[in-house]
Protein backbone atom coordinates (compact mmCIF):
# COMPACT_ATOMS: atom_id res chain seq x y z
CA UNK A 1 0.00 0.00 0.00
CA UNK A 2 1.16 3.34 -0.63
CA UNK A 3 3.01 5.33 2.04
CA UNK A 4 0.20 8.25 2.37
CA UNK A 5 -2.51 9.67 0.31
CA UNK A 6 -1.53 11.97 -2.37
CA UNK A 7 -4.63 13.38 -2.44
CA UNK A 8 -3.53 16.48 -0.36
CA UNK A 9 -3.58 19.68 -2.18
CA UNK A 10 -0.09 20.90 -3.25
CA UNK A 11 -1.17 24.31 -3.52
CA UNK A 12 -3.15 24.56 -0.20
CA UNK A 13 -1.52 27.35 0.99
CA UNK A 14 -1.79 29.81 -2.45
CA UNK A 15 -4.67 31.88 -4.21
CA UNK A 16 -4.21 31.17 -8.28
CA UNK A 17 -5.25 34.07 -10.30
CA UNK A 18 -6.02 32.99 -14.28
CA UNK A 19 -6.69 35.73 -16.54
CA UNK A 20 -7.92 34.51 -20.00
CA UNK A 21 -7.12 36.97 -22.31
CA UNK A 22 -9.57 37.25 -25.47
CA UNK A 23 -10.05 34.49 -28.31
CA UNK A 24 -7.37 34.25 -30.42
CA UNK A 25 -9.74 33.80 -33.16
CA UNK A 26 -8.79 37.12 -34.60
CA UNK A 27 -5.15 37.17 -34.34
CA UNK A 28 -3.42 38.33 -37.74
CA UNK A 29 -6.92 39.44 -39.30
CA UNK A 30 -9.13 42.11 -38.56
CA UNK A 31 -11.46 40.46 -36.72
CA UNK A 32 -11.78 41.72 -33.26
CA UNK A 33 -12.42 40.40 -29.95
CA UNK A 34 -15.44 39.96 -27.78
CA UNK A 35 -14.96 43.16 -25.79
CA UNK A 36 -11.84 43.08 -24.03
CA UNK A 37 -10.18 39.71 -21.65
CA UNK A 38 -11.97 37.09 -19.91
CA UNK A 39 -12.46 37.84 -16.06
CA UNK A 40 -10.11 36.10 -13.89
CA UNK A 41 -10.88 32.57 -12.83
CA UNK A 42 -9.76 32.78 -9.09
CA UNK A 43 -9.12 29.29 -6.76
CA UNK A 44 -9.33 29.49 -3.38
CA UNK A 45 -7.11 28.95 -1.21
CA UNK A 46 -7.38 25.99 1.46
CA UNK A 47 -8.66 26.62 4.32
CA UNK A 48 -8.76 24.70 8.18
CA UNK A 49 -11.97 21.88 8.02
CA UNK A 50 -15.06 22.29 9.47
CA UNK A 51 -15.98 21.14 12.80
CA UNK A 52 -16.61 17.90 13.44
CA UNK A 53 -19.95 16.83 14.53
CA UNK A 54 -20.08 15.04 17.96
CA UNK A 55 -21.41 11.79 18.61
CA UNK A 56 -21.33 9.73 21.98
CA UNK A 57 -18.70 8.90 24.73
CA UNK A 58 -18.57 5.31 25.85
CA UNK A 59 -16.87 5.74 29.18
CA UNK A 60 -14.29 3.55 30.86
CA UNK A 61 -11.91 2.86 33.76
CA UNK A 62 -9.74 6.18 34.00
CA UNK A 63 -10.60 6.79 30.21
CA UNK A 64 -13.05 7.52 27.18
CA UNK A 65 -14.19 6.86 23.96
CA UNK A 66 -15.18 9.93 21.91
CA UNK A 67 -16.99 9.03 18.85
CA UNK A 68 -17.88 11.33 15.83
CA UNK A 69 -18.16 12.29 12.32
CA UNK A 70 -16.30 13.78 9.89
CA UNK A 71 -16.70 17.65 9.32
CA UNK A 72 -18.86 18.03 6.02
CA UNK A 73 -16.23 20.24 4.36
CA UNK A 74 -11.83 19.12 5.14
CA UNK A 75 -11.18 22.81 3.44
CA UNK A 76 -9.83 21.77 0.35
CA UNK A 77 -6.74 20.15 2.30
CA UNK A 78 -7.09 16.27 3.70
CA UNK A 79 -7.56 15.89 7.64
CA UNK A 80 -4.78 14.80 9.15
CA UNK A 81 -5.67 13.50 12.35
CA UNK A 82 -8.00 14.38 15.16
CA UNK A 83 -7.79 15.68 18.91
CA UNK A 84 -10.42 14.92 21.72
CA UNK A 85 -10.27 17.76 24.42
CA UNK A 86 -12.50 16.94 27.83
CA UNK A 87 -12.39 18.97 30.49
CA UNK A 88 -13.18 17.84 33.99
CA UNK A 89 -10.94 18.14 37.32
CA UNK A 90 -8.00 18.63 34.86
CA UNK A 91 -8.10 18.77 30.73
CA UNK A 92 -6.85 16.01 29.42
CA UNK A 93 -6.15 15.22 25.45
CA UNK A 94 -6.23 12.31 22.80
CA UNK A 95 -5.54 11.79 19.12
CA UNK A 96 -6.44 9.61 16.28
CA UNK A 97 -6.64 9.25 12.71
CA UNK A 98 -10.75 8.70 13.06
CA UNK A 99 -13.64 8.23 15.15
CA UNK A 100 -13.90 7.38 17.93
CA UNK A 101 -10.87 9.18 19.80
CA UNK A 102 -9.90 7.45 22.95
CA UNK A 103 -8.72 9.77 25.64
CA UNK A 104 -6.44 8.10 28.51
CA UNK A 105 -5.73 9.96 31.91
CA UNK A 106 -9.00 10.87 33.78
CA UNK A 107 -9.83 10.41 37.12
CA UNK A 108 -13.19 8.24 37.78
CA UNK A 109 -16.09 10.19 39.01
CA UNK A 110 -15.59 12.91 37.33
CA UNK A 111 -17.65 14.23 34.83
CA UNK A 112 -15.75 15.79 31.74
CA UNK A 113 -17.26 17.94 28.86
CA UNK A 114 -15.45 16.52 25.55
CA UNK A 115 -15.34 18.12 22.10
CA UNK A 116 -13.40 17.27 18.89
CA UNK A 117 -11.40 19.13 16.69
CA UNK A 118 -10.18 18.25 13.12
CA UNK A 119 -6.72 19.01 11.27
CA UNK A 120 -5.38 19.93 8.13
CA UNK A 121 -2.08 21.04 6.59
CA UNK A 122 -3.36 24.34 6.85
CA UNK A 123 -4.43 24.61 10.69
CA UNK A 124 -7.31 23.19 12.98
CA UNK A 125 -10.82 23.47 13.11
CA UNK A 126 -13.34 25.55 15.53
CA UNK A 127 -14.50 22.97 18.48
CA UNK A 128 -17.30 20.23 17.88
CA UNK A 129 -20.77 20.87 20.47
CA UNK A 130 -19.48 19.18 23.64
CA UNK A 131 -20.62 15.75 24.61
CA UNK A 132 -20.30 14.67 28.84
CA UNK A 133 -19.00 11.58 30.41
CA UNK A 134 -18.35 9.80 33.30
CA UNK A 135 -15.24 7.44 34.04
CA UNK A 136 -15.60 4.71 36.46
CA UNK A 137 -13.49 1.89 38.25
CA UNK A 138 -16.00 -0.22 36.97
CA UNK A 139 -16.57 0.74 33.43
CA UNK A 140 -14.65 -1.50 31.32
CA UNK A 141 -15.49 0.38 27.61
CA UNK A 142 -17.74 -2.41 26.94
CA UNK A 143 -21.51 -2.38 25.50
CA UNK A 144 -23.57 -5.39 26.45
CA UNK A 145 -25.19 -5.96 22.79
CA UNK A 146 -27.19 -9.14 24.61
CA UNK A 147 -31.17 -7.21 23.65
CA UNK A 148 -30.51 -7.81 20.19
CA UNK A 149 -30.54 -11.41 18.34
CA UNK A 150 -31.45 -13.26 21.84
CA UNK A 151 -32.56 -15.73 19.77
CA UNK A 152 -32.64 -15.17 16.10
CA UNK A 153 -33.16 -17.75 13.65
CA UNK A 154 -35.15 -19.03 10.35
CA UNK A 155 -35.14 -21.10 7.48
CA UNK A 156 -34.99 -20.60 3.78
CA UNK A 157 -35.84 -23.20 1.11
CA UNK A 158 -34.94 -22.13 -2.89
CA UNK A 159 -33.25 -22.54 -5.67
CA UNK A 160 -29.47 -22.49 -5.10
CA UNK A 161 -28.42 -22.97 -8.75
CA UNK A 162 -27.03 -26.23 -10.33
CA UNK A 163 -27.11 -27.65 -6.17
CA UNK A 164 -30.81 -27.34 -6.72
CA UNK A 165 -33.25 -26.77 -4.32
CA UNK A 166 -32.21 -26.68 -0.13
CA UNK A 167 -33.06 -25.42 2.56
CA UNK A 168 -30.49 -23.15 4.95
CA UNK A 169 -31.12 -22.98 8.03
CA UNK A 170 -29.61 -20.65 11.00
CA UNK A 171 -29.74 -19.90 14.69
CA UNK A 172 -27.98 -17.34 17.20
CA UNK A 173 -28.25 -18.47 21.10
CA UNK A 174 -26.88 -16.48 23.80
CA UNK A 175 -25.99 -17.72 27.47
CA UNK A 176 -23.02 -16.78 29.71
CA UNK A 177 -21.85 -13.93 27.98
CA UNK A 178 -21.42 -15.54 24.43
CA UNK A 179 -23.69 -15.01 20.83
CA UNK A 180 -23.29 -18.67 19.17
CA UNK A 181 -24.13 -19.49 15.99
CA UNK A 182 -25.27 -22.62 14.10
CA UNK A 183 -26.20 -22.75 10.63
CA UNK A 184 -25.83 -24.32 7.25
CA UNK A 185 -24.09 -21.57 5.43
CA UNK A 186 -26.69 -21.46 2.66
CA UNK A 187 -28.11 -17.57 2.21
CA UNK A 188 -32.03 -16.55 2.88
CA UNK A 189 -31.76 -15.28 -0.70
CA UNK A 190 -31.53 -16.51 -4.31
CA UNK A 191 -27.98 -16.36 -5.74
CA UNK A 192 -26.07 -16.28 -9.08
CA UNK A 193 -25.19 -19.24 -11.26
CA UNK A 194 -22.39 -21.43 -9.69
CA UNK A 195 -20.61 -22.88 -11.43
CA UNK A 196 -20.42 -20.06 -13.50
CA UNK A 197 -18.00 -17.85 -15.36
CA UNK A 198 -15.39 -16.53 -13.22
CA UNK A 199 -16.20 -19.63 -10.63
CA UNK A 200 -16.32 -23.44 -11.21
CA UNK A 201 -17.61 -24.38 -7.50
CA UNK A 202 -21.14 -25.74 -6.88
CA UNK A 203 -22.60 -24.22 -3.61
CA UNK A 204 -22.96 -26.61 -0.50
CA UNK A 205 -24.06 -27.27 2.68
CA UNK A 206 -21.65 -25.67 5.39
CA UNK A 207 -21.04 -26.91 9.09
CA UNK A 208 -20.66 -23.12 10.73
CA UNK A 209 -20.06 -22.81 13.94
CA UNK A 210 -19.21 -19.44 15.28
CA UNK A 211 -19.02 -17.51 19.16
CA UNK A 212 -18.84 -14.15 19.82
CA UNK A 213 -18.66 -11.94 23.11
CA UNK A 214 -21.97 -10.60 24.15
CA UNK A 215 -19.68 -7.46 25.31
CA UNK A 216 -16.90 -6.43 23.16
CA UNK A 217 -14.44 -3.95 24.46
CA UNK A 218 -12.21 -1.74 22.00
CA UNK A 219 -8.93 -2.66 21.40
CA UNK A 220 -5.74 -0.77 21.88
CA UNK A 221 -4.43 -1.47 18.16
CA UNK A 222 -6.61 -3.05 15.47
CA UNK A 223 -6.78 -6.24 15.29
CA UNK A 224 -7.17 -9.09 12.29
CA UNK A 225 -9.20 -12.10 13.49
CA UNK A 226 -6.39 -14.55 11.44
CA UNK A 227 -7.88 -17.17 9.17
CA UNK A 228 -11.33 -16.95 11.27
CA UNK A 229 -14.23 -15.15 9.33
CA UNK A 230 -14.28 -11.65 10.01
CA UNK A 231 -18.15 -11.64 10.66
CA UNK A 232 -21.24 -13.36 9.95
CA UNK A 233 -24.75 -12.27 8.29
CA UNK A 234 -27.81 -12.85 10.39
CA UNK A 235 -27.97 -15.56 8.00
CA UNK A 236 -25.47 -17.64 8.74
CA UNK A 237 -23.25 -16.65 5.44
CA UNK A 238 -19.48 -15.76 6.56
CA UNK A 239 -17.89 -11.95 5.17
CA UNK A 240 -14.74 -12.44 3.44
CA UNK A 241 -13.74 -9.46 2.24
CA UNK A 242 -10.37 -10.31 0.85
CA UNK A 243 -9.08 -12.50 -1.99
CA UNK A 244 -6.58 -15.17 -2.07
CA UNK A 245 -5.61 -13.57 -5.56
CA UNK A 246 -2.54 -12.51 -6.15
CA UNK A 247 -0.07 -10.95 -9.45
CA UNK A 248 3.57 -10.79 -9.65
CA UNK A 249 4.72 -7.52 -10.65
CA UNK A 250 6.04 -9.02 -13.77
CA UNK A 251 2.73 -10.06 -14.64
CA UNK A 252 1.50 -8.43 -18.01
CA UNK A 253 -1.47 -10.91 -18.95
CA UNK A 254 -4.40 -12.41 -16.22
CA UNK A 255 -2.89 -15.89 -17.27
CA UNK A 256 0.33 -14.65 -15.02
CA UNK A 257 -1.37 -14.24 -11.85
CA UNK A 258 -3.05 -16.73 -9.76
CA UNK A 259 -6.54 -16.54 -8.75
CA UNK A 260 -6.99 -19.21 -6.45
CA UNK A 261 -4.29 -19.10 -3.86
CA UNK A 262 -1.60 -16.83 -4.87
CA UNK A 263 1.46 -15.60 -3.39
CA UNK A 264 2.82 -12.70 -5.04
CA UNK A 265 3.16 -9.53 -4.02
CA UNK A 266 0.17 -7.77 -5.49
CA UNK A 267 -3.31 -9.24 -3.19
CA UNK A 268 -6.33 -8.83 -6.13
CA UNK A 269 -9.33 -7.46 -5.13
CA UNK A 270 -12.75 -9.31 -6.07
CA UNK A 271 -14.95 -6.03 -6.01
CA UNK A 272 -14.33 -2.64 -8.18
CA UNK A 273 -12.10 -4.39 -11.21
CA UNK A 274 -12.74 -5.47 -14.11
CA UNK A 275 -9.29 -6.77 -15.21
CA UNK A 276 -10.54 -10.58 -12.95
CA UNK A 277 -13.67 -12.28 -12.88
CA UNK A 278 -14.10 -13.97 -9.12
CA UNK A 279 -17.69 -14.48 -10.30
CA UNK A 280 -19.13 -12.82 -7.98
CA UNK A 281 -23.60 -12.61 -7.98
CA UNK A 282 -25.83 -10.05 -7.41
CA UNK A 283 -24.96 -10.26 -3.81
CA UNK A 284 -21.58 -9.62 -4.13
CA UNK A 285 -21.30 -13.41 -2.82
CA UNK A 286 -19.50 -16.01 -4.71
CA UNK A 287 -18.58 -19.64 -3.96
CA UNK A 288 -15.24 -21.22 -2.38
CA UNK A 289 -13.53 -24.62 -3.80
CA UNK A 290 -15.31 -26.26 -0.40
CA UNK A 291 -18.85 -25.56 -1.73
CA UNK A 292 -18.65 -22.30 1.04
CA UNK A 293 -20.93 -18.89 -0.08
CA UNK A 294 -19.84 -16.17 1.30
CA UNK A 295 -20.21 -12.44 1.07
CA UNK A 296 -17.24 -9.95 -0.41
CA UNK A 297 -19.85 -7.10 -0.15
CA UNK A 298 -23.14 -5.51 0.08
CA UNK A 299 -25.52 -8.34 1.08
CA UNK A 300 -28.08 -7.03 -1.43
CA UNK A 301 -30.02 -10.27 -0.61
CA UNK A 302 -30.23 -9.40 3.04
CA UNK A 303 -31.20 -5.39 2.87
CA UNK A 304 -34.08 -6.80 0.35
CA UNK A 305 -35.17 -9.46 2.96
CA UNK A 306 -35.66 -6.07 5.33
CA UNK A 307 -37.48 -4.09 3.17
CA UNK A 308 -34.64 -1.59 2.48
CA UNK A 309 -34.01 0.28 -0.63
CA UNK A 310 -33.21 3.80 -2.46
CA UNK A 311 -36.74 4.76 -1.38
CA UNK A 312 -37.53 2.94 2.25
CA UNK A 313 -33.94 3.47 3.30
CA UNK A 314 -33.09 2.32 6.94
CA UNK A 315 -29.99 1.70 9.11
CA UNK A 316 -30.05 -2.43 8.45
CA UNK A 317 -28.44 -4.81 10.94
CA UNK A 318 -27.23 -7.48 8.50
CA UNK A 319 -24.92 -9.46 10.95
CA UNK A 320 -22.66 -9.60 13.85
CA UNK A 321 -18.09 -9.35 13.83
CA UNK A 322 -15.90 -11.74 15.52
CA UNK A 323 -15.43 -9.05 18.01
CA UNK A 324 -18.81 -9.11 19.26
CA UNK A 325 -19.65 -5.16 17.35
CA UNK A 326 -22.83 -5.35 15.09
CA UNK A 327 -22.64 -4.65 11.32
CA UNK A 328 -25.09 -2.77 9.01
CA UNK A 329 -25.46 -2.19 5.42
CA UNK A 330 -25.06 0.56 3.39
CA UNK A 331 -27.24 3.77 5.43
CA UNK A 332 -25.87 5.58 8.22
CA UNK A 333 -27.29 8.57 10.38
CA UNK A 334 -25.90 11.92 8.84
CA UNK A 335 -24.77 12.49 12.18
CA UNK A 336 -23.71 9.78 14.03
CA UNK A 337 -24.96 10.70 17.29
CA UNK A 338 -28.20 11.44 16.02
CA UNK A 339 -31.13 9.13 15.30
CA UNK A 340 -33.59 12.06 13.68
CA UNK A 341 -30.81 12.74 11.28
CA UNK A 342 -31.04 11.68 7.81
CA UNK A 343 -30.12 8.78 6.34
CA UNK A 344 -27.23 8.92 4.22
CA UNK A 345 -25.46 6.51 1.80
CA UNK A 346 -21.79 5.56 4.14
CA UNK A 347 -18.69 5.52 2.84
CA UNK A 348 -15.56 4.26 3.79
CA UNK A 349 -12.40 6.99 3.90
CA UNK A 350 -10.39 4.96 1.69
CA UNK A 351 -9.12 6.90 -1.30
CA UNK A 352 -7.17 5.78 -4.71
CA UNK A 353 -3.72 6.30 -5.27
CA UNK A 354 -2.37 8.55 -8.07
CA UNK A 355 0.09 6.21 -8.74
CA UNK A 356 1.15 3.00 -9.15
CA UNK A 357 3.39 1.32 -5.99
CA UNK A 358 7.00 0.77 -7.23
CA UNK A 359 7.16 -2.79 -8.58
CA UNK A 360 3.38 -2.88 -9.66
CA UNK A 361 2.04 -4.23 -12.69
CA UNK A 362 1.83 -1.83 -15.72
CA UNK A 363 -1.48 0.36 -14.88
CA UNK A 364 -2.15 0.06 -19.21
CA UNK A 365 -2.51 -4.38 -17.69
CA UNK A 366 -4.33 -3.45 -14.41
CA UNK A 367 -5.77 -0.40 -13.61
CA UNK A 368 -5.92 1.38 -10.53
CA UNK A 369 -7.75 -0.32 -8.28
CA UNK A 370 -7.46 -3.79 -8.52
CA UNK A 371 -5.05 -4.74 -6.05
CA UNK A 372 -5.51 -3.98 -1.85
CA UNK A 373 -1.95 -1.70 -1.99
CA UNK A 374 -3.79 0.84 -4.62
CA UNK A 375 -5.78 2.33 -1.84
CA UNK A 376 -4.70 4.56 0.95
CA UNK A 377 -6.46 5.18 4.18
CA UNK A 378 -6.90 8.80 4.46
CA UNK A 379 -8.77 10.34 7.48
CA UNK A 380 -12.25 12.32 6.90
CA UNK A 381 -12.33 10.98 3.15
CA UNK A 382 -15.70 9.22 4.08
CA UNK A 383 -17.59 8.34 6.83
CA UNK A 384 -15.80 5.35 8.58
CA UNK A 385 -12.40 4.67 9.90
CA UNK A 386 -9.56 2.30 8.70
CA UNK A 387 -11.80 -0.57 9.99
CA UNK A 388 -14.66 0.50 8.12
CA UNK A 389 -16.82 1.22 11.04
CA UNK A 390 -17.62 4.17 13.39
CA UNK A 391 -19.32 5.08 16.97
CA UNK A 392 -22.76 5.96 17.15
CA UNK A 393 -26.41 5.37 17.45
CA UNK A 394 -28.28 2.57 15.59
CA UNK A 395 -32.16 1.58 15.87
CA UNK A 396 -30.93 -1.47 18.17
CA UNK A 397 -28.35 0.68 19.89
CA UNK A 398 -30.11 4.06 21.10
CA UNK A 399 -27.65 5.03 23.17
CA UNK A 400 -24.66 4.16 21.04
CA UNK A 401 -22.36 1.76 20.17
CA UNK A 402 -19.52 1.29 17.69
CA UNK A 403 -20.02 -0.79 14.94
CA UNK A 404 -19.34 -1.90 11.42
CA UNK A 405 -20.53 -1.05 7.96
CA UNK A 406 -20.64 -2.74 4.77
CA UNK A 407 -20.40 -0.14 2.12
CA UNK A 408 -20.27 0.24 -1.48
CA UNK A 409 -17.19 1.39 -2.01
CA UNK A 410 -14.16 -0.17 -0.98
CA UNK A 411 -13.33 -1.23 1.27
CA UNK A 412 -16.83 -2.84 0.78
CA UNK A 413 -15.82 -4.13 4.35
CA UNK A 414 -13.20 -3.82 6.61
CA UNK A 415 -10.11 -5.43 6.86
CA UNK A 416 -9.42 -5.27 10.61
CA UNK A 417 -11.50 -5.23 13.59
CA UNK A 418 -11.00 -2.61 16.42
CA UNK A 419 -12.40 -4.53 19.00
CA UNK A 420 -10.48 -7.63 21.18
CA UNK A 421 -11.36 -11.16 19.89
CA UNK A 422 -12.37 -12.66 23.14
Amino acid sequence: MSSGNLRGNRLSNYSMTIAAFGSLAGCGGGGGGSGGPTPPVVVPAATAPGAPTIGTATAGNGSASIGFTAPASNGGSVITGYTATCTGASTVIGTGAASPVNVGGLTNGTSYSCTVTATNSVGTSGASAAVTVTPSATASGTTSTASVDCPYSGTYTGTFSAAGTLTSNWSWACNTGRRVLSANGLPDHAVGTFPGTGNPNTISVQSVAASMTLAPVRATANVTPGTAAIAYARNGVKFDAGTAGTCPGTATAASQCNLAAGTDAFRIEALGQSTFNFGTDANNAHVQPNGAYHYHGMPEGLLANAGTTATNRKMTLVGWAADGYPVYGRYCYTEAGNANSALKTCTGSYVLDLAPDAGRPATSFVPLGAFTSDWSFAAGAGDLDDCNGRTGVTPEFPGGIYYYMVTDTYPYYGRCLKGTIL
